[in-house]
């Protein structure tokens, strides 16, 4: 269960991340150095291990070159 992302919604953010950073033809290491953010927290981010702050978020997306909102769009709560 350790591995296992936090919730769906932190899942599909994760997949979107990725997904982005493959257009790009980025690494990790890549997207870490462009948002200001360590390679092992977008590893993380990747596989909804984390619940990342806006200000993270809004790093990702710079270093995406994307909308913040496209990350998050359609995301809704985890429920229980």
């Amino acid at each position: 269960m350790a591995n296992q992302p936090i919730s769906e919604p932190a899942q599909k953010f994760g997949e979107r991340v990725r997904a982005r950073r493959h257009e790009l033809g980025l690494s990790q290491e890549q997207l870490a150095d462009k948002a200001g953010l360590h390679w092992t927290f977008v590893g993380q981010v990747e596989r909804g291990r984390r619940n990342i702050s806006l200000h993270n978020l809004l790093k990702l997306a710079t270093g995406l070159e994307i909308d913040p909102a496209e990350l998050v769009r359609g995301l809704r709560r985890p429920t229980g």
